[in-house]
């Protein structure tokens, strides 16, 4: 079970912290992502992270501007997004590597 949160409107250039809490006791074996869906677009995954060792993966079009951490002490994901653009608008999910989907939050980046 996961659920987020963090998400809203915010101004081009501006920053969002989310956060994915997830309930169970295998958390911290798993790999932990997070997808995006824009309106009339399919899913897409734009940044993972390994179980141990925080190895992490991003797509290129949020490179250098979003950041995916996990805390397994409290079965936490965060995804620290900045330099926030329009085309960064989507509903975005926390995704599980045992199969779960969190419900979404809305990110609107709009002036």
């Amino acid at each position: 079970h996961l659920v987020e949160s963090g998400g809203g409107l915010v101004q081009p250039g501006g920053s969002l912290r989310l956060s994915c809490a997830a309930s169970g006791s295998s958390f911290s074996s798993y790999v932990m992502s997070w997808y995006r869906q824009a309106p009339g677009k399919e899913r897409e995954v734009f940044a993972s992270i390994r179980s141990a060792g925080g190895v992490t993966s991003y797509v290129d079009s949020v490179k250098g501007r979003f950041i995916i951490s996990r805390d397994n002490h409290k079965n936490m994901v965060y995804l620290q997004m900045n330099g926030l653009k329009p085309e960064d608008t989507a509903v975005y999910y926390c995704y599980s590597g045992a199969g779960h989907w969190g419900q979404g939050t809305q990110v609107t980046v709009s002036s």
